[in-house]
């Protein structure tokens, strides 16, 4: 069953149709946030929150648009929501935690910082520059439709995904190490 016509069975009450979307969605969803936000439990609560509220706004659904566009991009708010929430909160502990590192580098006199695992590429881009790559490289969106799902212009997220790809390749030439799969 296509996804228009599980819509319409959600909004005449057919919670199995919704069970479907929520089956055929979920393990693209948790990848996606899950890449955004890296942490499984605010993943989990922002893919719970992108269902719960398509649920109760199917009424806004407009059919003549894909459903998976208007579902990513509920998901992605939902995404930066938590993102900007967790960076206020660890503004507040910056200071903290830059006086301390302070006091280590002065007892370490080294002063090395521990290489990041190849697997942490990703946490170098920012949440919107995650999102257009993953969109871009994982489900096979073109900048126009990932510009809809991220509420930007096409040419903003080419800018996204020029940055992204950048920073890899800059930090790869850093260190001097291949692209590995993990």
């Amino acid at each position: 069953m296509d996804d228009n016509r599980l819509l319409k069975g959600c909004m005449e009450g057919d919670l199995e149709c919704y069970q479907q979307l929520v089956h055929r969605y979920s393990g693209k969803a948790m990848a996606l946030a899950l890449n955004i936000l890296k942490n499984k439990q605010d993943a989990e609560d922002a893919c719970q929150d992108a269902f719960i509220r398509i649920f109760n706004n199917l009424e806004g659904f407009d059919f003549n648009k894909k459903f998976k566009d208007w579902f990513y991009a509920i998901l992605y708010n939902r995404c930066i929501d938590l993102v900007r929430k967790k960076h206020r909160f660890y503004q507040f502990f910056l200071k903290k935690k830059a006086q301390q590192m302070s006091e280590h580098k002065q007892k370490n006199k080294t002063g090395e910082i521990p290489k990041p695992l190849p697997s942490q590429y990703l946490k170098k881009l920012s949440p919107k520059e995650k999102t257009a790559l993953l969109l871009w490289a994982q489900e096979g969106y073109e900048s126009k439709e990932i510009g809809e799902i991220m509420k930007c212009s096409p040419s903003t997220v080419r800018v996204y995904l020029f940055k992204a790809r950048q920073k890899i390749k800059s930090y790869l030439e850093k260190k001097n190490e291949p692209l590995q799969n993990h």
